[in-house]
């Protein structure tokens, strides 16, 4: 029986990335990223697409030269259709449809969080690989998204909970450039908050219904916090560094366990994944693995390189969609809003 090898590409925000997988298995994962926007304290769009441009054909060439596949053995593409940036998803979904076109194969259209979500599903060729089992519940962490889905199914998943204002990274970066740390502020304060104490300083845990978030209030609360003590003191921020960086990080991720404690508890889901860039941080991490302990949770935490942005879970997304025949036609353009069913 012919293999299904089918070529992944993502280009939703700022970096570039091509993957190839064999049925299922993956072959190779290239990504481009763009250092460029750290001068500006967060991703410009504009320069953003202009880079996708010059990258993607080198990032391809080298995911197919990587898998030693040669572009005519592929048997179809799948490219990241939204949400995202819509110059940069435009470079991604221009590519991929001149591609198809010309080697006559399927084009595949995947939604970009459907596809942090199924990241668990890509195989490395282990032996034993660790991943989930339908239906199960999964904590979608990033710098624009802070989303609880439910997932029965590679092609029906739903968001029963979301940020009603900003994301769980956004806050992470936003409190991260008022103590002047460099963006992405995520991984310092990481990295800072292993130094310090959770409880230094009381941030404010907003009170939201349902299973939705809200972060806009904690970055206030943290404002008026700095604000507040500078006055006393102008080298507050500096001298008490650690203690803000664990206290911000332990209150965000008090904050995105309760609402999940009450998702899993309400529906009586004990599987649970998390996904997106927020997903590497390390107390969120063991934040799940005490709740395995506590509440007989099966967790799942993908490997490092599928927490950011790449084109391996938009690959194993366009295997799934492959078997299924769920092809694109090519009048279909990118789209940049957030959906509540993938």
């Amino acid at each position: 029986m012919k293999p299904i090898i089918i070529l992944g590409i993502e280009s939703s925000c700022d970096d570039t990335s091509a993957s190839v997988l064999k049925d299922g298995v993956m072959l190779s994962n290239v990504t481009a990223n763009q250092t460029i926007h750290a001068s500006y304290g967060g991703v410009v769009p504009e320069l953003a697409s202009r880079a996708h441009q010059q990258n993607i054909i080198p990032v391809v060439h080298e995911a197919l030269k990587q898998a030693n596949v040669n572009k005519c053995d592929l048997s179809a593409v799948a490219f990241t259709r939204g949400p995202g940036l819509l110059g940069s998803l435009l470079v991604g979904a221009s590519f991929a449809k001149g591609m198809c076109h010309a080697l006559q194969i399927p084009l595949l259209d995947v939604n970009h969080l459907q596809a942090h979500v199924l990241a668990h599903f890509i195989s490395q060729g282990k032996e034993t690989e660790h991943m989930p089992t339908y239906p199960f519940l999964c904590l979608l962490v990033s710098g624009g998204n802070s989303q609880i889905v439910l997932a029965k199914g590679y092609d029906d998943m739903q968001v029963i909970g979301q940020t009603i204002d900003d994301a769980a990274g956004e806050a992470f970066d936003k409190c991260a450039k008022v103590m002047g740390l460099p963006y992405p502020g995520g991984p310092h304060i990481d990295r800072l908050a292993s130094q310090g104490n959770p409880k230094a300083f009381v941030l404010n845990k907003p009170q939201i219904p349902d299973f939705n978030y809200s972060f806009s209030g904690l970055k206030t609360s943290f404002l008026y916090l700095l604000r507040d003590k500078i006055l006393e003191n102008p080298s507050f921020v500096e001298e008490n560094m650690a203690d803000l960086c664990a206290s911000l990080q332990y209150t965000i991720i008090e904050i995105l366990m309760s609402k999940l404690r009450k998702a899993a508890k309400e529906l009586n889901i004990n599987q649970i994944a998390v996904a997106g860039g927020v997903s590497a941080n390390s107390a969120l991490r063991q934040a799940l693995h005490d709740h395995a302990q506590k509440f007989g949770w099966k967790v799942f935490i993908p490997p490092f390189e599928f927490t950011t942005d790449n084109a391996a879970m938009i690959a194993i997304t366009g295997y799934f969609k492959y078997q299924n025949h769920d092809f694109c036609s090519f009048d279909k353009v990118p789209f940049s809003r957030v959906t509540n069913k993938f």
